[in-house]
């Protein structure tokens, strides 16, 4: 999908505040309502704008922890990759899971209470998973940032698109 300077600028504005209403992005980006509500349609369904999301802070419930863990498989069959992914979905304290290159298979951001509970979830839940040769865990000191994808610019983002 092309995106021209509107979009972006329309980009920016959802990736700041996704609540704002369709008057204060089109007065914020100089569209009228129905032009900016038409972008943003457009952006949803060519797969641009993927949903839109609220950010809690873990520790308001409770989970004061975050864990990544480093896991390497037995095996790489496509099964079991696809068993492995779809078992890790089953487990809501994990809140991503990467497959990477490398020395390990997957990373995992795990958010827990405390060690107590991430040494349950270990027990009762991740080491009781098929597949599993070794894993890794560090517990996460201090987010030091955390930020949305970057928007390029607009210059970018048609040249990407002109690219076969």
């Amino acid at each position: 999908m092309k995106l021209d300077s509107y979009d972006m600028a329309i980009l920016r504005v959802l990736r700041e505040d996704a609540r704002a209403s369709l008057h204060d992005i089109g007065e914020r980006v100089g569209l009228s309502t129905t032009p900016c509500w038409n972008r943003i349609r457009k952006m949803e369904s060519g797969g641009v704008i993927q949903g839109y999301t609220v950010r809690i802070a873990p520790e308001a419930l409770g989970f004061n922890e975050t864990i990544i863990v480093q896991v390497t498989l037995d095996s790489h069959s496509e099964e079991t990759l696809f068993e492995f992914g779809r078992e890790l979905e089953r487990i809501p304290e994990i809140m991503e899971v990467y497959l990477v290159s490398g020395e390990y298979d997957y990373y995992l951001r795990i958010a827990v209470k405390d060690t107590r509970d991430y040494e349950r979830l270990l027990r009762e839940r991740l080491y009781r998973l098929p597949g599993i040769r070794h894993s890794k865990s560090s517990i996460v000191l201090r987010t030091l940032k955390e930020s949305p994808i970057p928007l390029p610019e607009v210059s970018e983002v048609a040249q990407q698109s002109l690219s076969p």
